[in-house]
């Protein structure tokens, strides 16, 4: 068995799906016969009310934020994981939106994630995280503890600017670890085939970033419709033509984390 593969999903702008991309990826590599857990460490919890928890967000103590911000909590994350029909899910907590500053205060504060995952990480074939929108603290536990980033983007020229900023944040990063983190690949997300802008910014992206795989993913209603019912868009409608591109992702990572192709038996049968 390959060792756990531990991506973030992580961009510098907001408003570019990286919850989508994190929830739908999740779903493709299900869809394969993979053991997934999806770690929300988004404050505003967008993921864990996309995959139908918005309960937990209120729940008591132990919460994530317990786990990262006490050292003797670490161990309780097994409690909080919450069972989902494609994935197993570390939810957000409203306590969520205080942990930056707690974490300020910790020794080595990018590394809280970290050393909570390792309670639970060896369980799955995958770790997916999704970020929230900004380059803080949060973000920063993300990219250590995973030293992967899939990085979701708009077909719009505003992401030029992002991805400058969120690599040259990732190169700093590096520096301050002393660690490798390595791109995965990027989505391009929400892609309007009917705008001009859209296959220019298409085409500038895939000849700066040419030596990782870059996909597209074309704006399809279903994919909103999916996750207001709860779900990837392969429980939603495994015959969407938005499928294919999600399950060439999950088909890349594969690849690129040394799992075998999936057995007839091991892929999910619709």
């Amino acid at each position: 068995m390959s060792e756990t593969a531990k991506i973030s999903v992580a961009q510098q702008k907001g408003g570019v799906g990286k919850t989508t991309v994190a929830i739908n990826v999740a779903g493709a590599l299900n869809q394969r016969g993979r053991d997934v857990l999806l770690v929300d460490i988004d404050p505003q919890g967008n993921a864990t009310e996309n995959l139908g928890m918005p309960e937990v967000y209120d729940d008591e103590p132990p919460t994530l934020f317990d786990c990262l911000t006490d050292a003797e909590m670490r161990s309780h994350v097994t409690e909080i994981v919450r069972e989902h029909e494609e994935m197993d899910v570390i939810p957000s907590n409203i306590d969520m939106t205080a942990v930056e500053p707690e974490l300020t205060l910790s020794r080595r504060s990018g590394e809280q994630l970290d050393a909570v995952l390792e309670y639970v990480a060896d369980d799955y074939d995958y770790v997916i995280i999704d970020c929230p929108p900004n380059l803080g603290n949060l973000t920063d536990n993300a990219l250590y503890a995973a030293q992967n980033i899939l990085v979701p983007a708009l077909a719009e020229s505003t992401s030029k600017r992002a991805f400058e900023l969120l690599y040259d944040h990732v190169d700093l990063l590096e520096a301050d670890y002393e660690i490798e983190i390595n791109e995965v690949g990027v989505v391009v997300n929400r892609i309007d085939v009917r705008k001009n802008q859209a296959q220019q910014m298409v085409e500038w992206i895939n000849q700066a970033y040419d030596d990782v795989p870059v996909w597209e993913v074309r704006e399809r209603a279903d994919i909103q419709y999916a996750l207001e019912n709860g779900s990837s868009i392969f429980e939603y409608n495994d015959e969407a033509d938005v499928c294919e591109a999600f399950l060439n992702i999950a088909e890349s990572l594969d690849s690129q984390f040394g799992f075998a192709s999936p057995s007839d038996s091991e892929v999910v049968q619709a």
